[in-house]
């Protein structure tokens, strides 16, 4: 059933039993699989491919929600697996934002409110609860689990099947039990054309903020003076700062 009120572009494809409602627009050679549900406020860019039976911007999961109008972007080459549900937002924000070239694989879920970067991938049965802030480049592996509001910083790796409810400072990855710092996401550095010299810095800092026994305040104190604050230190320090529920342990 699609709505004429829809507007959706020119080179579409759309499957045999998909659901499009009234206050959805669709962009240019986007393709929708059987039995899919694109509803309302969804904001859909070109070349996004939405699988069987995936549900888009629908109403969130929050018992605080007044069926406000409120929207679901999700941003061009994005693609969306089976029974991946991404939903719209709440009143806080009013909307979900999903970046471009994401992938978000089976019966993976974004809830509402949500900022999620560019070319993010969250993993089978990832379940991302709301108001979370995920920058480019995170991976987050499958049967994960992030608590609401945490953010997760650039380039940073999620190993499976955990519970994370702390933030992630950019660059690393975080796993365990735990949930606690790694080591740097190398490979994923290097696939992204870090150089060996700017990976190695980065390890410095995090040796300081992760090795050297110091609280954060004065590990954070000590990178200050030994690094100028600019580029991916800065980065690390911004992020750091400005972690209200505080980072993962070490």
């Amino acid at each position: 059933m699609i709505s004429k009120k829809a507007h959706i572009g020119v080179g579409c494809k759309i499957g045999e039993g998909a659901i499009i409602n009234d206050n959805v627009i669709i962009g240019n050679n986007v393709t929708i699989g059987s039995y899919a549900l694109i509803d309302n406020g969804a904001r859909i860019s070109d070349d996004v491919v939405i699988h069987h039976g995936a549900v888009l911007s629908s109403p969130p999961q929050d018992l605080k929600y007044k069926n406000e109008p409120t929207e679901l972007y999700v941003g061009k080459g994005t693609i969306v697996r089976e029974y991946a549900t991404l939903n719209r937002g709440t009143a806080q924000r009013y909307k979900t934002v999903i970046g471009e070239n994401c992938l978000f694989m089976a019966y993976s879920h974004a809830a509402h409110d949500n900022i999620i970067g560019n070319n993010v991938i969250a993993a089978n049965c990832v379940s991302i609860a709301g108001h979370c802030e995920i920058s480019d480049w995170v991976i987050i592996g499958g049967l994960a689990g992030i608590k609401q509001f945490v953010k997760i910083g650039a380039h940073s790796l999620i190993t499976s099947s955990l519970i994370l409810v702390k933030d992630v400072p950019p660059f690393i990855i975080a796993g365990g039990k735990n949930v606690k710092y790694q080591g740097l996401n190398v490979i994923g550095l290097r696939r992204r054309g870090f150089t060996t010299e700017r990976i190695n810095k980065i390890k410095s800092v995090y040796d300081i903020l992760y090795h050297s026994g110091l609280n954060v305040s004065d590990a954070l104190k000590k990178i200050k003076d030994e690094f100028e604050s600019e580029g991916d230190v800065k980065e690390i320090i911004t992020f750091i700062e400005n972690s209200k529920y505080g980072i993962i342990k070490g």
